[in-house]
């Protein structure tokens, strides 16, 4: 190897500085949703009156277009609850005034996908399909995603498998209760001809209060990255997993926390947020309707420049796993009362917060910024 590309610094390197636009942007449509989850990161349950309405939503795609953002991530709440969804979705992957679409990639319960609007899905372009389950059966499931759940998703999967939709993604946090069944997960993507996506829960939303039982055990941890080391390459992990890098040699995927450097979160009612789990006033960078709109934002707000700035490795600075596991998930440690230059509370070393050896102070917990939780739960 030259010298001049030793002196070249990593893509990890430069993607900490940030970039001219999210490879990644994450948008929340709506806090409207069928299901509440037990541990949404956005505490999803009814729709709030102050959302973005159509005409909004389409000059932010106008915006995120002339930046150039290659894809977004739709989510909520259930996106497909809101009357304006088809109409957004083929507003953002059309092409126009001489730009290429956005490719969308949303996220959903399947509640909505019968067989009519399979084919209408099947039938666009530049558009990816999540269906979210959490357990390969019923029990398993419906336990985190409320009753009836389970089979509702796998309607959702039948009914785009038969409009020949093409390799739609099943969607999967990995808990404590399911971590066991990542063997079956696989092989049901497989007989559908999807793809597995394997994320990391969070403390966030409501997950802040079912993370105690819900987070996977260090052996567990240990489970989750032998199994990704065998099967990561066809797994999608995106950012979930760098701090189980500390383990071993490095996972695939983005091995680095993104947030306000190459990810973001738009929320319906316009906040961008440095990353979808962290829905809390000391991680919003401003609002959409605010001059200058997400492009000032993203480049000019105060807490995305200081997020791209070296960081210190604070209490892991004697760790010799620090460069390998980068001191794990911000939003991990911001939930759990752990100090940002902190160890990951699942710290696979031995300094997470139920070791009982953590080498920092535990604050008291912050709470999300909104709960939108409906009353009582329902499936409809």
């Amino acid at each position: 190897m030259s010298a001049s590309a030793l002196a070249q610094p990593s893509l990890t390197t430069r993607l900490k500085s940030g970039l001219d636009a999210p490879i990644c942007l994450t948008w929340e449509l709506t806090y409207a949703c069928n299901l509440q989850c037990v541990h949404c990161l956005s505490s999803s349950g009814q729709r709030d009156e102050r959302e973005l309405n159509t005409a909004e939503a389409k000059h932010v795609l106008d915006e995120l277009r002339r930046m150039q953002v290659f894809y977004i991530n739709i989510g909520g709440g259930e996106p497909m609850v809101r009357r304006d969804f088809f109409e957004l979705i083929e507003y953002a992957v059309t092409p126009r005034d001489g730009a290429d679409g956005i490719g969308v990639k949303f996220s959903t319960n399947g509640a909505f996908i019968d067989e009519a609007n399979a084919r209408r899905l099947a039938a666009m372009d530049y558009l990816d399909i999540q269906i979210s389950i959490d357990g390969v059966d019923a029990a398993t499931n419906d336990a985190v995603r409320g009753n009836g759940s389970y089979a509702m998703a796998r309607r959702a999967m039948d009914n785009l498998s038969a409009a020949n939709f093409g390799p739609f993604k099943i969607s999967v946090v990995a808990t404590r209760h399911n971590v066991s069944q990542l063997d079956q997960f696989k092989a049901l993507a497989d007989s559908y001809g999807a793809q597995l996506r394997l994320t990391r829960l969070r403390p966030s939303g409501r997950g802040v209060d079912t993370w105690d039982d819900l987070h996977p055990t260090q052996a567990q941890q240990r489970e989750i990255y032998d199994w990704l080391m065998l099967h990561g390459e066809n797994v999608l992990t995106g950012d979930s997993f760098f701090h189980l890098n500390a383990l071993g040699d490095a996972l695939p995927g983005l091995n680095m926390c993104g947030a306000g450097r190459v990810v973001c979160l738009i929320d319906p009612v316009g906040d961008v947020y440095a990353c979808p789990f962290v829905i809390h006033g000391d991680f919003r960078a401003g609002n959409l309707r605010d001059s200058g709109g997400f492009s000032r934002i993203w480049r000019e707000s105060d807490l995305f420049t200081s997020l791209r700035e070296p960081q210190s490795a604070g209490a892991c600075a004697s760790c010799g796993a620090f460069d390998a596991c980068q001191g794990g998930c911000m939003a991990a440690k911001f939930f759990t009362g752990v100090p940002l230059d902190g160890p990951d509370p699942e710290c696979v070393i031995g300094n997470g917060v139920d070791s009982g050896t953590t080498p920092v102070a535990i604050a008291l917990k912050p709470r999300p910024a909104a709960d939108h939780s409906k009353p009582t739960s329902r499936v409809q």
